[in-house]
C-alpha cells in the first residue's frame, strides 16, 4: 500500500502521543482531528490491512476498528457461503 497520503494528514504537525491516548477522552481529542482530514479513509483502511491495534486512525478507536474488522470478514464469509452453495435446478 502506498503511504504518500500520511503526508496530507492532519495529524502530521500533531504530537503522536495524542493518537495513542489511555483514555476515552484522549480518543475524541484525536477523532476531532480526523473529523476533516482529507486522508481520513486511507488511514483507516491502512490501519485495518496492517491490524494496526493501538492508537486512533481514521478517526476509529483499536475497538472500532476491531468491529469493522469483524463486520468484513462475517460479510466475507456470508459471501464465500453464498458463491460455493450449488445452484438450485
Amino acid at each position: 500500500m502506498e503511504l504518500e497520503w500520511m503526508a496530507e494528514g492532519k495529524c502530521r504537525d500533531v504530537p503522536p502521543s495524542v493518537f495513542f491516548p489511555n483514555d476515552g477522552v484522549g480518543v475524541e481529542a484525536a477523532r476531532r482531528i480526523c473529523a476533516d482530514c482529507p486522508v481520513k479513509a486511507p488511514c483507516l483502511e491502512y490501519a485495518l490491512i496492517n491490524r494496526v491495534d493501538h492508537g486512533v486512525w481514521g478517526g476509529c478507536s483499536e475497538r472500532e476498528r476491531r468491529r469493522i474488522a469483524r463486520r468484513r470478514r462475517l460479510a466475507g464469509a456470508e459471501t464465500e457461503a453464498a458463491e460455493s452453495k450449488p445452484a438450485s435446478a
